[in-house]
């Protein structure tokens, strides 16, 4: 009769996304997955097929909780510049509470892993392809409601605030300071006046 889990799948794997965005995908090791999972590695490759699998949901992991808070931040505010303001505002105060080493998963695994790894590569293409997609529906609503201008081009802003958003979570690894980051932001925003 087989053995019946003794553990919490998605805590795990919520487990597992933090210490491989810690750590990175080469530094972690099955060892410290043991050890920081609190399972045996039997039931890694049982339920997530080892370390490759494992990460690749940790990853996908990531991405749903970051859209859905993209999502929030977005629901909840009608003004578009207010929103990104607050979005960018967000990944400041990440900066003043967990400093530089943490960073962001996606710049992590970008940085870490994308030379060599082409599957990698393409699901990161759809990972910003994705959220430029939330940001070019959230400026098209600031459009149609008359906050951004009508003759703004909503795909190309939305390419620059990614570009910004994702500049600003490498940037924030090497520079702390608050007023130097609302500074570049609010260079960044103008672009929606």
């Amino acid at each position: 009769m087989p053995r019946t889990k003794q553990f919490n799948e998605a805590e795990v794997l919520h487990k597992a996304m933090e210490l491989f965005w810690e750590k990175g995908f080469h530094a972690t090791s099955m060892q410290d997955l043991v050890n920081h999972l609190g399972i045996n590695r039997a039931s890694i490759y049982d339920t997530y097929g080892g370390k490759n699998e494992l990460f690749d949901k940790a990853f996908q992991n990531y991405r749903t909780i970051s859209l859905a808070s993209l999502k929030s931040i977005f629901d909840s505010e009608s003004d578009v510049k207010k929103g990104f303001r607050k979005l960018f505002q967000m990944v400041i105060d990440d900066v003043k509470t967990q400093g530089c080493q943490k960073g962001c998963f996606v710049v992590n695994t970008i940085t870490e892993l994308v030379p060599g790894d082409t599957v990698l590569l393409e699901k990161l293409k759809q990972n910003a392809a994705n959220t430029e997609g939330l940001f070019e529906q959230y400026i098209q609503r600031g459009i149609d409601d008359g906050h951004i201008d009508a003759s703004k081009n909503p795909k190309a802003i939305a390419f620059t605030l990614f570009t910004l958003f994702s500049g600003l979570r490498v940037t924030s690894k090497v520079e702390q300071n608050s007023k130097k980051l609302n500074e570049m932001v609010e260079v960044g925003l103008s672009i929606l006046d």
